[in-house]
């Protein structure tokens, strides 16, 4: 490995549901509360390594790697690959570098899984930022293609996905599009789009999120300011953060905002290591 912005770039050979993982890494150490960040579909660790450039959040311990089926990390059988996996593999990482509490931020795919985990786990999650992770049927806008637009095999539909993002007027999406077939490995979508299209419709989500003993923001874009449950999570004390001149993709799209609406949140929440 070797050090970049404070970060040791690894790789994690684990073990997970019986398959084989090599887990590409950015992991960096420090004194306070760590923070564990988890990608969305067709991103990778990288959409936030630039925290090392943010004061607010020195000294904070900081974990992203690519989710099997995405990005460097290999996967020895990618259609294993699900929803229920991906949190196998969030607590598998976790073990193995010895952190036991954590801030806890994902996006889309991962803000499901970090769900998910925190459900499973509530003692370990210190907060929980999920950027526009599924909470209800309507957040199924990207993985219901895999119903909506049938293909023979993972290639043929990934291809039409990518063309489909090209073309959407949504802030971030052809920037989105432009590395898909980079960071995505073909045979992995219909296990994670299927299991997130499920979860949504019947995994009674909401409840799931609104049950998190945790502090929770639920962050979004102002292009997706309608979303139906907004009104809901707010009545339930879930803090809402609506970037401007966003979509999906706030890492993309407005960072500095994002980071500073992460980093006020986290700043809110006692720090057991100090």
């Amino acid at each position: 490995m070797h050090p970049s912005n404070g970060f040791a770039w690894s790789r994690q050979e684990l073990t997970v549901d019986g398959v084989a993982l090599d887990v590409a890494t950015a992991h960096r150490g420090g004194a306070h509360a760590p923070i564990l960040f988890l990608h969305g579909f067709g991103s990778t660790k990288e959409d936030y390594t630039d925290i090392a450039n943010h004061a607010a959040f020195d000294g904070h311990p900081v974990v992203a790697y690519d989710a099997p089926g995405c990005g460097d990390t290999v996967c020895g059988d990618p259609t294993a690959v699900s929803i229920p996996f991906l949190v196998d593999t969030a607590v598998a990482v976790l073990d193995r570098l010895g952190i036991e509490r954590f801030h806890l931020v994902g996006h889309s795919m991962g803000g499901l899984t970090a769900l998910m985990l925190a459900a499973r786990h509530p003692d370990r999650v210190l907060s929980f930022v999920d950027i526009e992770g599924n909470v209800a049927p309507e957040d199924c806008f990207l993985s219901r293609q895999i119903v909506s637009h049938p293909a023979a095999d993972g290639a043929t539909f990934l291809k039409g996905f990518i063309e489909r993002n090209r073309r959407s007027p949504a802030y971030a999406a052809p920037l989105f599009a432009s590395s898909l077939p980079h960071k995505v490995r073909a045979d992995a979508i219909r296990g994670i789009f299927e299991s997130m299209v499920e979860l949504s419709d019947h995994g009674d989500l909401m409840t799931t999120f609104l049950g998190l003993p945790c502090p929770r923001m639920f962050m979004y874009g102002d292009q997706n300011a309608s979303l139906s449950y907004l009104p809901r999570l707010a009545a339930a004390g879930v803090e809402l953060a609506e970037i401007p001149q966003c979509g999906h993709f706030p890492m993309y799209s407005n960072p500095p905002v994002m980071w500073a609406r992460i980093a006020g949140f986290q700043g809110k929440v006692p720090d057991p290591w100090w």
